[in-house]
C-alpha cells in the first residue's frame, strides 16, 4: 500500500497562501509496479542502495526487502528488463490423487531400483510428493547369497524339508542324531615362495606376482549335528554326475 501526502492550498484575506496538509489516502501498489519503479531508477543509473531508500521512504512497510531489489537491479545488469514471473512447470503440487498413489506402487513394483526423481518426472508430481507416497517404503542394498537356485533346486530343497519336518513331527527317536547335511565348495589355492634366511645387511627377496589363484578343487563337505563327518577332493579331470 503506498501512502501519498496530499495538499490544499487556501487563501488568506491578506492574500497570502497558506497549505494545509490532508489525509494520505490509500494506493495499490502490487509487485509488478514495484518492479517497474526499479527499473525506472535503476535506468536512472541508480545502485540497490539508493533505490531501495528511495522506494522506502515512499512505500514505508510496504516497501520490497533489500534482498529483492537487489535481486531484480543484478538482473537488470544481465540486461534482463522483464518484470513478470516467468513461466512455471505445469507439475501439479496439490495433494497425491489415489490414481497419483497407485501409479507410483506400480512403477516401483515394475522396477524395484527406479529412483523417486524418476517417477517425478514421468508422473509429473513434485518429488516431495513423491516422497510421501513411499514413505512406508525404503530402498535397500541387494543382499549377497551363496548360491543362486534355480526353479528345480528350490522345489527340491522345499521337498526335502517337508520329509524333514514330518520325521520330526512324528517324534523319531534320536532325530537330530540322523540327520548328515552335505554341501559342496571350490577351494582356491595359491603359491607363496617360503621365506629365506639372510644376513641383516642382504635386500629383501623378490617375486613375482602371483596370479589370483593358482588352481582349485571342489571338495564335497559332509557333516552332522557334531560336526564334519567326511571331506572328498574331487581328483583332477573328474566331474560329479547326478
Amino acid at each position: 500500500m503506498m501512502q501519498q501526502n496530499t495538499a490544499l492550498l487556501l487563501t488568506q484575506g491578506n492574500g497570502r497562501v497558506v497549505q494545509r496538509m490532508m489525509a494520505a489516502p490509500t494506493v495499490d501498489f502490487g509487485k509488478i509496479e514495484a518492479r517497474a519503479v526499479m527499473k525506472f531508477l535503476f535506468l536512472q543509473g541508480k545502485g540497490v542502495v539508493e533505490i531501495h531508500g528511495e522506494m522506502k521512504d515512499v512505500l514505508k512497510d510496504d516497501c520490497p526487502s533489500y534482498s529483492t531489489v537487489k535481486m531484480w537491479v543484478s538482473r537488470f545488469q544481465t540486461g534482463h528488463f522483464k518484470v513478470t514471473d516467468e513461466p512455471r512447470s505445469r507439475r501439479p503440487t496439490s495433494a497425491t490423487t489415489e490414481e497419483k498413489a497407485d501409479a507410483v506402487h506400480i512403477m516401483i513394483l515394475e522396477d524395484r531400483q527406479i529412483s523417486a526423481k524418476v517417477i517425478a518426472e514421468t508422473l509429473e508430481i513434485s518429488h516431495k510428493r513423491v516422497g510421501h507416497i513411499i514413505l512406508d517404503m525404503r530402498k535397500l542394498s541387494a543382499k549377497w547369497v551363496l548360491k543362486c537356485l534355480n526353479a528345480d533346486q528350490k522345489r527340491i530343497r522345499v521337498t526335502t524339508s517337508k520329509v524333514i519336518l514330518d520325521q520330526f513331527a512324528a517324534g523319531m527317536a534320536d532325530f537330530m542324531a540322523r540327520l548328515v547335511t552335505m554341501d559342496e565348495t571350490w577351494l582356491h589355492h595359491y603359491d607363496h615362495q617360503s621365506m629365506e634366511w639372510q644376513n641383516s645387511g642382504s635386500p629383501h627377496p623378490k617375486k613375482l606376482r602371483t596370479q589370483k589363484s593358482a588352481g582349485k578343487v571342489l571338495a564335497s563337505v559332509f557333516w552332522d549335528k557334531d560336526g564334519v563327518l567326511l571331506i572328498k577332493y574331487l581328483p583332477k579331470g573328474c566331474t560329479i554326475n547326478a
